[in-house]
């Protein structure tokens, strides 16, 4: 028989390491409780932070860019919805399809109706080519890099958004807000409206002269999102909306820019010319109505956005036109009227330099009109003998000539006149006839304005208004209006600009059957190609009517077969006029009574 101490002892031991044990099982439980309890209240807080930070994204609201639009609220130009179709390539690759069974058919994907065979890339190319117009290999050779963005495709519309969307590849496939510049009218206005960059930012034309109006502020908000980056309703916890550009407002009727095209191209090809040039400006207020040429070019392209208008960037000599400035000067200052005679030779010497006319003739009997209605260049020296060089460049630079037009158009050039000081002996004289300085045809547009507003030089203007996302609008900032002559001065010149229409029109050209016109046209020699004065400018402007002015209307041709002003610009002229007189359904004229004699 075991003794009892003995037996004690040996059931000690196991019971001493049973507790023990049960010790170190306790103490391993509360320091697991420890840990617990701190995950819990301390690292959980963090943890959950740390998930809610990774969560949070801060999402930009677009602004929409202004739009563009003629004087009657036509749209021209405008930025609609768009998405840029984004992939992501880490995901797409881990991309299994989902069979559609009756349980799954809300979210699951097939093809035409079938199951797909392919997983990763090749499934979600072959679900996303037939709406992007894409062919499967490109998508799929976009989703087979690394990271987890890859541009799919840009300038999506909304509706092809949607149908991607309902192929159910949220985290994999998502379309991210965006706009395209949209111009409706192809190439009409092509050049002057110009175009925007990437960014969306104006870079030619009047996208680049109001590009700051037209700019829009971006918003955003703070939300998070789930993993196929939706937003989590109610999370959204800071927002700033976008606001968008202001609309801007041209001078320019879209109808009358379409009909004035329409004539200068068929003209063009008419006359063989190189490039034709049409402006019509509101005598009233200075606005631009039309601005035309022949350049075949739709807004918004690579070549617009590389462009300068050629009516805004193409200089030239006026050629006779000039002839009305200096007039204007000869009887400001004093010197003669319209009535008073000159007898005009064939030839003229003067300083050792030979003058002539466009045409042969002997010696012949004609007032200061008739000089302007024969367009003579001897009849204009003689009649501005006393006009000194000085006065002479004063008054082409108060009809605004060798100066900017204040439009503030990209690429813009302002011609060139050299100050009196630089004339030589023969320049002195043919500046008096529009040779010797250039001019843009906007400038030559608003110089004979001057004639057709009594006198005044008013400022052009192409920007109607402004009107902004808060519904204010303003109107364009314009320049004060100048007197250059006496409105008796220039009821005379006008008076003799209608006996130069009346004679052209008295031989089948730059006639407008029920309305008077006042009118003068020009020819100049220019460089050519080959750097001689082997290339000719041809132009025309007139006032329509003549005896309640409403629009002075240029046209500019290069190189025409016919080659005078008179026999190619004008009849141009003449149908823009007739478009005008319809359009506006303006009253026929009354017969003239008044018209200065131009012959003794």
């Amino acid at each position: 028989m075991m003794h009892p101490i003995r037996s004690f002892k040996a059931l000690a031991k196991p019971m001493r390491s049973a507790v023990i044990l049960g010790v170190v099982l306790a103490l391993l439980a509360s320091a697991c409780l420890v840990q617990l309890g701190v995950l819990q209240l301390v690292e959980g807080a963090r943890t959950a932070q740390a998930a809610t930070r990774a969560r949070t994204v801060q999402v930009t609201l677009g602004a929409k860019r202004g739009r563009i639009m003629d004087a009657n609220g036509v749209v021209l130009a405008q930025s609609v919805e768009r998405y840029t179709i984004v992939g992501n390539p880490e995901a797409a690759q881990d991309f299994t399809p989902l069979d559609c069974t009756p349980r799954t058919k809300d979210y699951c994907q097939q093809l035409d109706g079938k199951p797909l065979k392919t997983t990763g890339v090749a499934a979600v190319a072959q679900l996303l080519a037939p709406l992007l117009d894409m062919s499967a290999a490109e998508i799929g050779g976009k989703l087979a890099g690394t990271g987890q963005y890859a541009v799919l495709k840009k300038d999506v519309t909304p509706e092809v958004r949607r149908k991607i969307a309902a192929l159910h590849l949220g985290g994999i496939v998502y379309g991210e807000l965006s706009s395209e510049r949209v111009y409706s009218n192809g190439s009409l206005l092509g050049v002057f409206l110009g175009g925007v960059d990437d960014e969306g930012k104006g870079v030619a034309g009047v996208e680049q002269l109001e590009d700051k109006a037209l700019t829009g502020t971006d918003g955003y908000e703070i939300y998070q999102q789930g993993n196929g980056g939706e937003q989590i309703p109610g999370t959204m916890t800071e927002s700033k909306p976008a606001v968008d550009g202001a609309d801007v407002q041209l001078t320019i009727d879209r109808d009358v820019q379409w009909g004035v095209e329409q004539i200068l191209r068929q003209s063009k090809e008419k006359y063989k010319a190189g490039w034709g040039i049409a402006v019509v400006q509101n005598v009233r207020n200075g606005q631009i109505v039309a601005l035309a040429d022949t350049d075949d070019v739709k807004a918004g392209s690579d070549e617009a956005k590389l462009s300068v208008a050629r009516s805004v960037n193409e200089t030239f000599e006026p050629g006779s036109i000039g002839k009305v400035f200096t007039m204007s000067g000869v009887i400001q200052e004093g010197l003669h009227t319209m009535g008073d005679r000159f007898t005009v030779p064939g030839t003229l010497t003067l300083d050792g330099q030979k003058y002539k006319d466009s045409f042969e003739h002997g010696d012949e009997r004609w007032t200061m009109a008739g000089i302007l209605e024969q367009s003579s260049n001897i009849g204009t020296i003689l009649a501005s003998e006393n006009l000194s060089d000085d006065k002479r460049y004063d008054y082409l630079r108060r009809f605004g000539i060798g100066q900017p037009t204040g439009l503030g158009l990209p690429g813009e050039s302002q011609g060139l006149l050299a100050q009196a000081s630089q004339w030589d002996g023969r320049t002195r004289n043919t500046v008096l006839f529009g040779q010797g300085y250039t001019v843009n045809a906007l400038q030559l547009t608003n110089a004979v304005g001057v004639i057709a507003n009594n006198g005044v030089r008013k400022p052009q203007s192409i920007i109607k208004s402004v009107t902004g996302a808060d519904g204010r609008t303003r109107g364009s900032e314009t320049g004060e209006s100048t007197r250059v002559i006496d409105e008796a001065v220039s009821k005379q010149v006008l008076n003799a600009m209608e006996s130069v229409s009346e004679h052209y029109a008295s031989q089948g050209f730059a006639g407008v059957d029920g309305y008077r016109v006042a009118s003068k046209s020009g020819t100049a020699e220019v460089a050519g190609a080959d750097g001689r004065l082997s290339s000719l400018i041809s132009d025309y402007a007139g006032i329509i009517p003549a005896d309640d002015p409403r629009f002075v209307i240029t046209v500019i041709l290069k190189d025409p077969e016919g080659a005078y002003g008179g026999l190619t610009a004008g009849p141009v002229f003449a149908e823009i006029g007739k478009f005008l007189m319809q359009k506006y359904e303006v009253p026929n004229s009354q017969p003239r009574k008044d018209a200065i004699p131009v012959e003794w």
